[in-house]
């Protein structure tokens, strides 16, 4: 019984030990207007993971560090009631750009194994920036895995990493084939009708024939409307078994 007390106190002591920090965004009011703000990422195969633009301006960052972490374990990310695993470096640092928009946003990070956190809420008072209407996030519970996310229009059109932009502007980020994720798909201005969200397990590690490829759960986020008071949120968690496995997530009509 005193064996089991003293490692419940260890596990709390270490968790405990673990210190978060954000840096970006900044908490407050802000006004974005005339910053630079990038959202597309270049692709580098066999491996990409979610990184910084150089240019990237700040009111679109993420960047924090949890000092003390255990190694090769996520945090959770938490923005807008959205949760996603980030990755974090040897040194305890992350850093990923995002396309916050206008009114109030709030970002937790947490620290693997939940024990600490750090908050803020920020406050966007530029009424002119681009608002993202409708934004999917794909995430999955695994290193090392590869899953595709596909968008598919009321007109056809297919966001997906081979082709990453609608021609109507909806846009995927990056293709993250290092596992974790996120990945990201935004548009501000989508068309009314019928969209489908389809995940593809391409592989481990950007290798489609990979058959060592971990079963990995995705979690898949669709936001309609953020930021406004017709916000809609569902999240789906879908079990990929194998490398080649596809699976429509789901079938929605905006708005």
């Amino acid at each position: 019984m005193k064996n089991r007390f003293w490692m419940v106190l260890c596990l709390a002591a270490a968790s405990a030990g673990a210190q978060v920090t954000l840096d970006a965004p900044r908490g407050g009011w802000r006004n974005s207007q005339g910053a630079r703000e990038e959202y597309s990422q270049s692709v580098n195969y066999p491996a990409a993971s979610v990184g910084m633009q150089p240019v990237q301006g700040e009111t679109a960052q993420i960047r924090g560090r949890i000092a003390g972490a255990p190694k090769r374990k996520p945090a959770t990310l938490v923005v807008n009631g959205v949760a996603m695993p980030i990755e974090v470096q040897e040194d305890g640092s992350f850093a990923r750009p995002y396309s916050f928009g206008s009114g109030s946003n709030g970002v937790e990070l947490r620290s693997p194994g939940g024990g600490s956190r750090a908050r803020t809420q920020f406050y966007d008072g530029y009424s002119g920036k681009t608002q993202s209407r409708l934004r999917v996030v794909l995430s999955r519970d695994t290193p090392g895995t590869d899953l595709d996310m596909h968008v598919v229009g009321p007109d056809g059109a297919h966001a997906w990493y081979g082709s990453r932009v609608m021609p109507n502007g909806g846009a995927l980020d990056v293709d993250v084939t290092t596992g974790y994720g996120p990945e990201i798909f935004a548009s501000a201005a989508p068309l009314a009708g019928a969209y489908q969200v389809w995940v593809n397990y391409f592989g481990g590690g950007g290798a489609v024939d990979d058959k060592s490829a971990a079963l990995t759960v995705a979690r898949v986020t669709i936001i309609s409307n953020e930021n406004t008071p017709r916000e809609k949120q569902q999240t789906f968690q879908v079990p990929m078994r194998a490398p080649g496995e596809l699976t429509l997530v789901k079938s929605f009509v905006f708005p």
